[in-house]
């Protein structure tokens, strides 16, 4: 089964999020800052991992870098899930190493495609 570590600290769009995507099959462990996300890594390598950008404790950016400087975390699908719109905000999740920038809101479908997506390039790398 595909685990999705999923990022975000908004209770109801974490919460919410999760369960759409248990409905469609993922596994998806939860965390509600990149400090929390940092640490759920620290026991497992997911497939994929969804993160919002602004959160208190460690924001999606500064998460990302991290995850650059270890081997075994650069490797990992990155999708950024924001509401930070502006054409800056998504170019700077990019340039960072993010494999796709999604605005909220957002149609499931959407995410759905973004992460078969990913998926398939980690598969095909």
């Amino acid at each position: 089964m595909t685990t999705i570590l999923l990022i975000e600290d908004h209770i109801g769009i974490l919460e919410n999020t999760a369960e759409l995507l248990e409905l469609e099959g993922y596994k998806v462990i939860k965390a509600k800052n990149g400090r929390e996300g940092l640490k759920e890594l620290a026991s497992f390598i997911p497939d994929l991992i969804i993160c919002d950008i602004l959160m208190p404790e460690m924001d999606g950016l500064t998460l990302l870098a991290t995850l650059g400087k270890h081997p075994n975390h650069k490797r990992i699908p990155f999708i950024f899930f924001s509401a930070k719109a502006e054409k800056t905000d998504v170019q700077k999740g990019l340039d960072l190493g993010a494999d796709d920038y999604l605005i909220k809101p957002l149609e499931l479908e959407d995410l759905l495609t973004s992460i078969k997506k990913c998926l398939l390039r980690k598969k095909l790398s």
